[in-house]
């Protein structure tokens, strides 16, 4: 790997230092996989309202129109593609910087669950879940990771956890879980090797949030008796972790690197 090291300070020291939480996002490029719906949609939002220019990336052709839809500002790009085909990953991060000029920050929000009970588990089911959710966000950080070298100028990554990585699988969502807890020792993998380039690697770990994901192919009540146990006795929004993601990028993250962020109202605690 090589490269400059980051010229510029990064955080509260800068000269052009501001205290809004995306401070620093102005005008940079972004990227945000799973961005047609869940969080990835609402990270998109939070990230080009801190004025940062967006390239969403799904597979979701009529979600990622939607998305954009809703994007402040200008200079964003939708990206249709589909991350379990991960050999064309480099290729398409490559495309993207050119397009973008400039590549501050990726969020790694993509993710595909197939609730499935131990024994119901095929290679297929298994294969998928580790592509698009382990595979594809090693990938996308290395690629992006080394394109924030080149320029010299530092960076960020985020990437996507579960809570259950910490408590274990519910619901079938054994192999989901696996991935997820891999995800944590991947960004500190990541966090040693790029921190030296002022790039900060972090996981966001999210616990019961209001998504399509959360709802699938699990019972209504639940949901519900589970959102009950929560101290604070509902679910999470998706806004609610991308307001942790848009602090993730931003200049006020200076001194994090290699965390694991914990966004459950208290669902799980550590």
């Amino acid at each position: 790997m090589t490269g400059p090291a980051p010229s510029a300070s990064d955080g509260p020291n800068r000269p052009d230092h501001s205290w809004h939480l995306g401070a620093g996002l102005e005008g940079r490029g972004v990227i945000v996989t799973g961005a047609a719906g869940g969080i990835g949609r609402a990270i998109a939002i939070s990230m080009a309202g801190a004025g940062a220019r967006v390239a969403a990336i799904d597979r979701d052709e009529p979600g990622l129109r939607s998305t954009l839809s809703e994007l402040q500002g200008t200079g964003h790009l939708p990206v249709v593609f589909d991350l379990s085909d991960t050999s064309d990953i480099p290729q398409m991060v490559a495309s993207v910087v050119e397009r973008l000029g400039d590549l501050w920050a990726l969020a790694n929000v993509a993710a595909v669950l197939r609730r499935r009970s131990l024994d119901e588990v095929k290679e297929e089911d298994w294969d998928l879940q580790m592509d698009v959710n382990v595979k594809a966000s090693f990938l996308l950080s290395r690629e992006a990771g080394n394109a924030m070298v080149a320029s010299g100028g530092g960076g960020r990554i985020i990437n996507f956890a579960s809570m259950a990585w910490l408590t274990g699988p519910f619901l079938g969502s054994d192999a989901y879980v696996i991935g997820k807890a891999g995800i944590v020792t991947m960004t500190r993998g990541l966090a040693r090797t790029f921190g030296p380039h002022g790039i900060l690697v972090n996981t966001i770990s999210p616990g019961q949030i209001d998504t399509p994901m959360q709802h699938l192919d699990n019972p209504a009540e639940l949901s519900e008796r589970t959102a009950a146990q929560c101290p604070l006795g509902r679910m999470g929004r998706p806004e609610e972790v991308a307001a942790v993601a848009v602090f993730l990028a931003s200049h006020h993250a200076s001194f994090v690197n290699g965390a694991t962020i914990n966004v459950s109202g208290g669902l799980v605690m550590y």
